[in-house]
């Protein structure tokens, strides 16, 4: 076991030696910060001071920290102080573990409706720039995708199979459930409400022209933003914190054309799918509680939701999917080469990526309603 430390100050007029001994370690903690207080009380008023580290039997950076602190505190009382017989190890120590007074920022008291109003300019200012990013990004990808369509023999045809099979595919049970239960949901609601009017066959409308138009689309665009856009923030960010991205760049490729186009691409055949399977799933969730709990007959119902939707039904929520991926792909591209060389930059982009997608999913959903509206389509 090492020895216990220790301390002994010879003085000399104002010039003080303190010969240190025994072992300045981590284990000796507490004896550490007693020894700094009662050496910062011996050697309070002289102009010169030597720290001779020829007893010192065990040194690590606790002992380090500890010398290097009084140090600092008697230096910034006017005193000279300097270190004898240290050993490499123990300059070596000293010099890495040494103690730094960080200053706390001062924060300003100021109004809290300023505050308020400068902490919503920032967040306009922000979301501006990503604005301006996300023109910027489409760009590239627009070019990208000029010079695929130039040279198509660099068009990367596996590479999208393989992400539809990771986008459709892998995803078609959670959004089917999803969508089954929510068309459930409708039709219990619809039944239960209308019947108090004697029109719970109206419920059979509301589920067509609902899931149609809105929710099939936008629950399956929110689903796809927190599967796979996170997927591709996180692929993207992983890839730049490896450096891979780097590497692509040194072998002459462009990481949109070999990383983005295809997943984008892949999201623009996918989503389209998954709308329309989902537009079946929820249709026959409100079959299926229309029936058991409303008493309306498949017959019925099929033929009341002919009646009741028509093409144009079906095609507003088509023409919103291939936006919404796009979207989507695009906010996650731009979020993971944003990523930094941390673990959390990485799970700070992959919130962004997708709390931003799914903002951007809603927006555009009500600006279409809007636009459908008024063109009474």
């Amino acid at each position: 076991m090492a020895d216990e430390p220790s301390f002994n100050v010879r003085r000399l007029g104002t010039s003080v030696r303190v010969s240190l001994a025994g072992g300045w370690i981590v284990r000796n903690g507490r004896q550490l910060e007693r020894l700094g207080a009662d050496l910062a009380k011996e050697c309070g008023d002289a102009r010169e001071i030597v720290f001779d580290l020829a007893g010192v039997t065990a040194f690590d950076t606790a002992g380090a920290w500890m010398i290097g602190r009084s140090r600092a505190g008697l230096e910034q009382g006017g005193a000279a102080v300097s270190i004898e017989n240290a050993t490499n190890a123990h300059q070596i120590l000293l010099q890495e573990a040494s103690h730094q007074n960080f200053e706390r920022p001062v924060v300003k008291q100021g109004f809290f409706i300023v505050d308020m109003l400068a902490d919503l300019g920032f967040v306009m200012v922000m979301a501006l720039k990503d604005l301006w990013s996300g023109v910027a990004f489409f760009g590239e990808v627009m070019s990208a995708l000029v010079r695929l369509v130039l040279r198509p023999a660099r068009f990367r045809f596996t590479s999208v199979v393989f992400h539809i099979e990771n986008f459709a595919f892998r995803s078609l049970p959670i959004i089917a459930l999803i969508n089954f239960l929510v068309g459930g949901i409708v039709a219990q609601q619809g039944i239960f409400q209308l019947s108090r009017f004697g029109a719970s066959t109206f419920t059979v409308d509301l589920i067509g022209i609902l899931v149609l138009r809105e929710l099939a689309v936008l629950l399956t665009s929110i689903m796809v933003a927190g599967r796979t856009g996170s997927a591709i923030t996180a692929e993207l960010g992983s890839m730049k914190m490896r450096e891979e991205i780097d590497a692509l760049r040194v072998m002459g490729l462009d990481p949109i054309d070999v990383l983005v186009i295809p997943r984008l691409l892949a999201l623009l055949v996918s989503l389209p799918l998954l709308t329309f399977l989902a537009d079946l799933s929820a249709i026959f969730g409100g079959l299926v509680v229309a029936w058991q709990y409303g008493g309306i007959s498949p017959d019925v119902f099929m033929s009341r939701l002919q009646a009741a939707i028509a093409m144009n039904t079906f095609m507003v929520g088509i023409i919103k999917a291939p936006v919404m991926a796009l979207l989507i792909g695009m906010i996650a591209a731009i979020e993971g080469f944003r990523v930094q060389g941390s673990a959390e930059s990485l799970g700070r982009q992959v919130t962004a990526s997708v709390v931003k997608s799914i903002f951007m999913v809603i927006v555009v959903d009500g600006i279409f309603a809007i636009f459908f509206a008024a063109i009474n389509y």
